[in-house]
């Protein structure tokens, strides 16, 4: 889900303010909020898909008179990505300011933001086994941030870790696209293809 989607499902147009996502997800959610069509499939999915949405905006779109705040420290990993995570905090530093001085530094900050506020969420979806949420999220922080290493890290265990429950599911060809798309985005990443090369076993053992 990229930034356009995400106006598009809260009706507004791309560069909308703070203050008018705010209002249109509150008008929206309590629209298709699952308490008020409690048997409403549909309406609870597109539910998901506007908090979804909202709370990738907040995440790129800082509150009106309000100055950037200071570089978050990253949040601590979780058991499914701290296997391969590298432990080096990101440095959004003076010295990475001088090294990019196309982009200003508020934009530095905002998108180290975003990248760190999308891992948490990220994680959160993994851990509640929401995989199609959580690959269309590393997706779209791999389409705005795809010279970021850690990000693509975080795309292919992302698709392995869905790979391995498609398995689970029997559903054996999709999860070896998935696999497939692991060792693709993150060709270098040892410690990936192993657990990669283990799914691939297993899915030789069922054919």
């Amino acid at each position: 889900m990229d930034l356009g989607d995400c106006y598009r499902l809260l009706g507004l147009r791309s560069g909308a303010s703070f203050a008018d996502i705010k209002a249109s997800y509150r008008r929206l959610a309590q629209q298709y909020h699952p308490d008020i069509n409690p048997s409403d499939k549909k309406a609870q999915d597109k539910f998901i898909a506007l908090t979804e949405a909202y709370r990738f905006l907040l995440t790129v779109v800082p509150p009106e008179d309000t100055a950037p705040k200071s570089k978050q420290s990253p949040a601590s990993s979780s058991e499914n990505i701290k296997a391969t995570h590298s432990e080096k905090a990101p440095t959004a530093t003076v010295t990475d300011e001088k090294s990019a001085p196309s982009k200003p530094p508020n934009i530095i900050e905002i998108e180290q933001r975003l990248k760190w506020k999308t891992y948490e969420q990220l994680q959160r979806f993994l851990r509640e086994r929401r995989f199609p949420q959580a690959i269309a999220l590393a997706e779209a922080l791999a389409a705005r941030l795809p010279k970021d290493p850690e990000v693509r890290q975080w795309q292919a265990i992302a698709y392995q870790i869905w790979g391995r429950a498609l398995i689970n599911e029997n559903q054996l060809l999709k999860a070896r696209v998935y696999l497939k798309k692991a060792l693709k985005t993150d060709p270098h990443n040892k410690a990936l293809w192993e657990e990669v090369q283990r799914d691939f076993q297993k899915l030789e053992q069922i054919f």
